[in-house]
C-alpha cells in the first residue's frame, strides 16, 4: 500500500481528493490536513510514502512545506497540486526537491498514476508547465516593480517608498499588488520571500 498524506485547505476539494484516492486498491490515505503548518509534524507521525500538497496552503505554502520535509529528512516524497500554471512555482518546487507537480485541471485518474510514479521514485511534472519553465527567462517583474518590492523587503513602508520613488501612495500599492499577483504569492511577505529565493532582489 502507498501511504498518502493529503493537504488541501478547501474542505470540499480535500474530501473529493481523499475519496478519489481512496478508491484505488493500492493507495491508503493516512492523514488529511487543511493547513501547511501541520504537514511536517503529521508526516513525522504517520510516515506517509507520498505527501500530496496544495500549493496555496494557509500557514505554510505547499512548496515551503515540501522544502521543510526535505530539510528535516522526513522520508516521504512530495507531489504539489496547483491551479496556478506559473513557471516560477515549478522552479521553486524543483529547488524544494519536490517529486511531482500536477495541475488541478488534469484528468482525475492522472492523480493516482502520479502518486504511484512518485512513490516509485520517479519525478513527474506537467509537460506544458515544464516547457514554460524552461522558456522562462528570469524575473517576471519590471525594473520599477523590482525596486518597489526591494524597498519593501528592506522594511520601508508604502509612504516611505512613495516618497523615495516620487510616486503616489496608490501607485505604490498597485505595484505591490501586481508583484504579489505575478509571483503567485499569498501576500507581500510571501512575495518578498519568493523574490529573494529566486535571486530577483
Amino acid at each position: 500500500m502507498i501511504r498518502t498524506l493529503i493537504a488541501e485547505d478547501m474542505r470540499m476539494l480535500r474530501r473529493a481528493l481523499v475519496e478519489l484516492v481512496s478508491m484505488e486498491a493500492d493507495i491508503e490515505v493516512v492523514a488529511e490536513l487543511e493547513t501547511g503548518a501541520d504537514v511536517v509534524a503529521r508526516a513525522e507521525e504517520v510516515k506517509p510514502d507520498v505527501a500530496v500538497l496544495d500549493i496555496d496552503l494557509p500557514g505554510l505554502d505547499g512548496i515551503s512545506a515540501a522544502a521543510e520535509l526535505f530539510r528535516r529528512g522526513v522520508p516521504c516524497r512530495t507531489l504539489i497540486l496547483t491551479s496556478l500554471a506559473k513557471p516560477n512555482n515549478l522552479r521553486r518546487a524543483l529547488d524544494a526537491h519536490v517529486s511531482g507537480f500536477l495541475l488541478k485541471d488534469a484528468e482525475p485518474d492522472l492523480l493516482a498514476q502520479t502518486i504511484r510514479a512518485v512513490a516509485a521514485g520517479q519525478r513527474v511534472f506537467d509537460p506544458q508547465l515544464t516547457l514554460d519553465a524552461l522558456n522562462f527567462a528570469g524575473s517576471p517583474l519590471t525594473a520599477r516593480e523590482t525596486d518597489v518590492i526591494r524597498m519593501a523587503a528592506d522594511g520601508e513602508d508604502v509612504r516611505e517608498i512613495a516618497r523615495a520613488m516620487h510616486l503616489s501612495l496608490g501607485t505604490v500599492r498597485n505595484y505591490l499588488t501586481t508583484v504579489v499577483h505575478k509571483l503567485g504569492a499569498r501576500n507581500r511577505v510571501d512575495a518578498i520571500r519568493i523574490a529573494r529565493a529566486s535571486g530577483w532582489l
